[in-house]
C-alpha cells in the first residue's frame, strides 16, 4: 500500500488565513470526485472559515476525560475505520490530551500517511522546534508546542500562507480573528508590525531552505552537475597563505552585494596527508570567515583545481573567488596554475581572480627541516672519508675481481653512506667512489684517463645510480620525519580543539594546555594591551618580559616566558592563539548572556507583576469605593439588610487588598533577606484551625485529620499559618464542591509533615516547578484570581524556616501539597 501524501499551509502567523485555504482545496478536491473528510478543524469561532465546512463530511470528535474535565480530540480511530482518500487535520503542532493514542497531533497523521491516506493539515512558523526560541525572543511569547522539523520538511508540498503585516492587523481590528475584547492586547503585544514582519521573514527563509533541500534532491536524483543559479552561493579558496585574509573580506563584499547569498570557505588538502598548508594561518581564517556569517570546509584531494570545482559543484555555488598566482614568471611559463585550471574548467561558475601583495613575487617555500640529525650527517661524512680509503686498499688487495663488480661494490658502500648520514655524505661519496674507481680500477690504472667506452658508460652509471639512490634515501627520510612532525600537530591540535574547548573555562584550560606542552613557566594572553588571562608564574605581563610573543586574531597577542621556541613550535602555538580567539569570545558571550538573563528575568517579573498587580488592585479597589459611594448616597435609601451587604463588600474587598499587599510586601523582603523569623516549639493542631478560621465560611469546609499525639514543630507561627492559609486557599480554589480539601499531618523521622490535599483537576507533573514561580496561575479556572504569589511565598517562607514544600499527585485525581518542618526534638 502507497503511503499517503502530506500537504502543510505554512503560516507566517495566526490569523493570516491557512486553515481557510486548507478547505478551499478541500472544496476542489471534493468537486473532482475525491472523498474527502475533515478529521478535525478547528474555526476559532470566526464565521468564514464556519462557512467553509459547509457541504464537506465532518466527522465527530472522540470525548475524552482528564482530570475531572472533559476535552475532545480528533477520532483517529473512526478516521482509520472510514478511510478516506484525503483528511483535513488542522492545527499540526497540538498536544493531545492525556490518554489519546499519541502525545502530539503530528504522530496521528503519520499513522492516516502509512494507511494510505492524503492529509492536509496547517502550522504556524512560531510551532517549528528550530524557530521555536527564535520566536520567543521576538515575540516575548514561549511556544509549549512544537513540531519537529523533519516532519514538516518531509511533507511533498509546503505552501506558505503569507500577508502582510499592515493587512494582518487591518483583519485583527475588524474582528477577523479574536474577539473584541482581546483585539487591543493582541495588537499592542504579539501582533504588532515589528514582530509580523520578522516572523513573515522567518517563514520566507525556513522555507526557501525547504526549496533547496527539493531543488538538491531533483539535481542529485537526476544527475545534473551543471550550475542553476537559483541562488547566490559564493566559494573562496583558501591555501593557508597570507593572502587568505584578503581573498576572504573581498568575497564577502562579493555575497553582501545579494541579500542571502552564502558565503563558503573551502580549503583543499593534498590526499598524502603530509604537505600542508599551516593549521594557525588557516584557524585563524575559520574565524574569520564565521565572524563575516559564512561556513568553513575542508576537502582532500590530489588535483586542487578538480577538487575545488567538485565542491563548488557539490554546494550549486555561482561564484568562486581565488587569489592570483604567487608563483614567478618562470614557474608559469611550465604549467598554468590553479586559478588558470579552475577559470578553464569553471563552466558556468564565476571565476573571480583577485590580486595581492604576493601575487607574481613566487613562493617562499619554508625552509625544510634536516632529513636526519647533526649526528648522523657527521658520521656519514666520517663514513665517507675512512670508509672508502679503507674499502679501496682491501678491493686492491684481493685483485682479480672485474671492474662491474668493484663498482657494484662502491655502489653499495653509497648506499650504506646514504642511510647513515643522509643526502650530502652520500654524494660525496658517489662523486669520491668514481674518483677512485677511475684511479685504482679502471685501465689505464694510476690514471685519471679511460681508456675504453664501456667503463666510461659504467662509470657513468654508477654515479647516476648512486645519486639517484642518495636522493630517494634522503628523501624518504626527510618524509617520514614530517610525518611524525604532522602526527604530533594533529594530535594536539586535536587535543585542543576537543577536550579543552570542552570546560567550562576553555580559555584557561586552553593557556594552561599551552603551558603545559612546550613547559614554560607562563603563558599571557593580552586584549589591545591589558591582561585578558594568565597561567603559570605570573611575571610576564608586556612584551619586553616575555621571551616569545605570537599574535592572534586582532589585538590579541599572546607572551611567553621559559625559553625560546622553535620554528615548528611557532606554527602550533599560532593554532593555539587562533583557538584562544575562539574561546576568548566564547567566555565573552557566556559571560553577556549570564549578565542579559538576570536582566531578562527581572524585566519578565516586572511584566508580569504589573499585568497582575493592575487587575488584582484595582478590582477590590472598585468593589470598596463602589461599596461606600453607595452607602454615601443621598439618593437612594438602603435598608439595614443592604447596607450590611454593603459594609461587607467593602470589608471583603479591603481585606482582599490587605493581603495583596501584604504578600507582596513579604516576596520583597523573603527575596531580600529581610525577612524576621522567630521560631518556636508550637503545635501543628494549634496552627491549622487558626490559618482555617482566616478563611471564612469556606475554611470550615475543609477537613482535617490532625493526630493528638504528633509532635511539636520548630517553626515560626505566623509564618506558618501564612503558610497553611495559602495553600489552603488555593486547594479550595481548585476542590469541586462536593469534595473539599483534606489536611493531615503526620510525623516522619526528625520532621513533621502537613498534607493539603485536593481532589480538582491537579497539574501535570512535568509543570510542577512552574508552579512555585512567581505570577503564575496554572490551572486556575477563574484567571483573574490572585496574583499568582501564593505558591511562590509559601515556598519561600517555609524554605526559610529550614522546611520545603513539594508538590505530589493525589490519588484519584488532584494535588496535594507537603509541609516538611522540623521537629523541635530534630531541629
Amino acid at each position: 500500500m502507497a503511503r499517503g501524501e502530506l500537504r502543510i499551509y505554512l503560516g507566517a502567523a495566526p490569523g493570516v488565513g491557512k486553515t481557510y485555504t486548507m478547505l478551499e482545496e478541500a472544496h476542489r478536491r471534493a468537486e473532482r470526485g475525491t472523498d474527502v473528510v475533515v478529521a478535525f478543524v478547528e474555526t476559532h469561532g470566526r464565521k468564514h472559515t464556519q462557512a467553509m465546512l459547509a457541504d464537506l463530511e465532518v466527522l465527530p470528535r472522540a470525548t475524552l476525560t482528564y482530570r475531572g474535565a472533559e476535552f475532545t480530540e480528533m477520532d483517529l480511530d473512526a478516521v482509520l475505520a472510514r478511510r478516506p482518500e484525503v483528511a483535513v487535520v488542522d492545527e499540526l503542532a497540538h498536544t493531545n490530551v492525556p490518554g489519546s493514542r499519541h502525545p502530539k497531533r503530528w504522530q496521528d497523521v503519520q499513522d492516516l500517511l502509512d494507511a494510505g491516506i492524503d492529509v492536509l493539515t496547517t502550522v504556524n512558523v512560531q510551532h517549528l522546534e528550530s524557530l521555536n526560541d527564535v520566536v520567543a525572543q521576538i515575540t516575548g511569547v514561549e511556544q509549549r508546542e512544537t513540531v519537529p522539523d523533519a516532519v514538516v520538511r518531509a511533507a511533498e508540498q509546503v505552501e506558505l500562507i503569507d500577508m502582510t503585516p499592515e493587512a494582518l492587523r487591518r483583519r485583527m481590528a475588524h474582528g477577523n480573528i479574536y474577539k473584541p475584547e482581546k483585539i487591543d492586547a493582541a495588537l499592542g503585544n504579539y501582533f504588532r508590525t515589528g514582530n509580523l514582519t520578522a516572523l513573515r521573514e522567518l517563514a520566507l527563509l525556513w522555507l526557501a531552505d525547504k526549496v533547496d533541500d527539493q531543488l538538491d534532491k531533483y539535481r542529485a536524483d537526476h544527475r545534473i552537475n551543471v550550475t542553476w543559479e537559483t541562488r547566490e552561493r559564493v566559494v573562496v579558496a583558501l591555501t593557508g597563505g597570507p593572502e587568505g585574509d584578503t581573498l576572504i573580506r573581498r568575497a564577502a563584499r562579493i555575497a553582501d552585494r545579494t541579500k542571502g547569498a552564502d558565503l563558503m570557505a573551502v580549503h583543499v588538502s593534498r590526499n598524502d596527508g603530509l604537505a600542508g598548508a599551516d593549521p594557525a594561518t588557516l584557524a585563524r581564517h575559520r574565524v574569520l570567515v564565521e565572524s563575516l556569517g559564512g561556513t568553513y570546509h575542508q576537502v582532500i584531494g590530489a588535483d586542487v583545481p578538480r577538487a575545488l570545482l567538485e565542491f563548488a559543484r557539490a554546494v550549486n555555488a555561482t561564484q568562486i573567488v581565488l587569489g592570483a598566482s604567487s608563483r614567478g614568471r618562470l614557474a608559469q611559463l611550465f604549467t598554468a596554475g590553479v586559478g588558470v585550471t579552475t577559470t578553464a574548467l569553471s563552466g558556468s561558475i564565476d571565476v573571480h581572480l583577485v590580486t595581492h601583495e604576493r601575487a607574481g613575487q613566487g613562493r617562499r617555500a619554508r625552509r625544510a627541516p634536516a632529513a636526519l640529525s647533526r649526528s648522523r650527517r657527521i658520521a656519514g661524512f666520517l663514513t665517507v672519508l675512512l670508509g672508502l680509503p679503507a674499502l679501496t686498499w682491501l678491493l686492491h688487495l684481493g685483485a682479480g675481481l672485474s671492474l662491474t663488480n668493484d663498482i657494484l661494490i662502491f655502489l653499495a658502500a653509497v648506499v650504506g653512506v646514504a642511510l647513515v648520514g643522509g643526502l650530502w655524505p652520500a654524494l660525496l661519496a658517489a662523486v669520491a667512489g668514481s674518483l677512485l674507481l677511475n684511479y685504482y680500477f679502471t685501465p689505464p690504472v694510476g690514471r685519471f684517463t679511460i681508456a675504453e667506452g664501456e667503463n666510461l658508460l659504467a662509470l657513468a652509471i654508477f654515479v647516476t645510480i648512486a645519486i639517484a639512490v642518495s636522493w630517494v634515501v634522503d628523501t624518504a627520510a626527510r618524509t617520514t620525519r614530517q610525518a611524525a612532525q604532522a602526527g604530533a600537530e594533529a594530535q594536539t591540535l586535536a587535543t585542543v580543539a576537543g577536550g579543552v574547548l570542552r570546560g567550562e573555562r576553555p580559555l584557561m584550560a586552553l593557556l594552561e594546555r599551552l603551558r603545559e606542552t612546550f613547559t614554560l613557566d607562563s603563558v599571557t594572553l593580552l586584549d589591545d594591551g591589558a591582561v585578558v588571562a594568565e597561567v603559570g608564574h605570573p611575571i610576564c605581563t608586556r612584551p619586553a618580559d616575555a621571551d616569545a610573543e605570537v599574535t592572534g586574531d586582532g589585538n590579541l597577542v599572546i607572551l611567553l616566558k621559559g625559553r625560546a621556541l622553535q620554528a615548528s613550535d611557532r606554527r602550533i602555538v599560532e593554532a593555539f592563539a587562533a583557538q584562544a580567539t575562539v574561546a576568548l569570545r566564547q567566555e565573552r558571550l557566556t559571560a553577556e548572556a549570564a549578565t542579559a538573563k538576570p536582566l531578562a528575568e527581572a524585566d519578565r517579573m516586572r511584566t508580569a507583576l504589573l499585568a497582575a498587580v493592575s487587575h488584582d488592585l484595582r478590582t477590590p479597589l472598585a468593589s470598596a469605593k463602589a461599596a461606600v459611594a453607595s452607602l454615601r448616597s443621598t439618593d437612594v435609601h438602603f435598608d439595614d439588610d443592604d447596607r450590611a451587604e454593603l459594609l461587607a463588600t467593602a470589608d471583603e474587598s479591603i481585606d482582599r487588598l490587605v493581603r495583596l499587599v501584604t504578600n507582596l510586601l513579604d516576596m520583597s523582603r523573603l527575596q531580600a533577606g529581610a525577612l524576621g523569623i522567630a521560631p518556636i516549639d508550637v503545635g501543628a493542631e494549634e496552627i491549622v484551625p487558626r490559618a482555617l478560621d482566616d478563611l471564612g465560611p469556606a475554611g470550615r469546609t475543609v477537613r482535617l485529620h490532625i493526630p493528638e499525639d504528633l509532635p511539636y514543630l520548630h517553626a515560626d507561627p505566623g509564618l506558618l499559618e501564612r503558610i497553611v492559609v495559602n495553600l489552603s486557599a488555593n486547594a479550595l480554589r481548585h476542590s469541586p464542591h462536593d469534595r473539599p480539601p483534606v489536611i493531615t499531618a503526620s510525623s516522619l523521622g526528625p520532621a513533621v509533615e502537613i498534607r493539603v490535599i485536593d481532589h480538582g483537576p491537579g497539574i501535570p507533573e512535568d509543570r510542577w516547578g512552574d508552579v512555585f514561580l512567581p505570577f503564575q496561575r496554572l490551572g486556575d479556572r477563574d484567571n483573574h484570581t490572585g496574583v499568582g504569589l501564593g505558591l511562590a511565598l509559601s515556598r519561600g517562607l517555609t524554605e526559610a524556616m529550614g522546611g520545603t514544600l513539594t508538590p505530589e499527585e493525589t490519588p484519584g485525581g488532584g494535588l496535594t501539597m507537603i509541609i516538611s518542618l522540623p521537629t523541635a526534638a530534630g531541629r
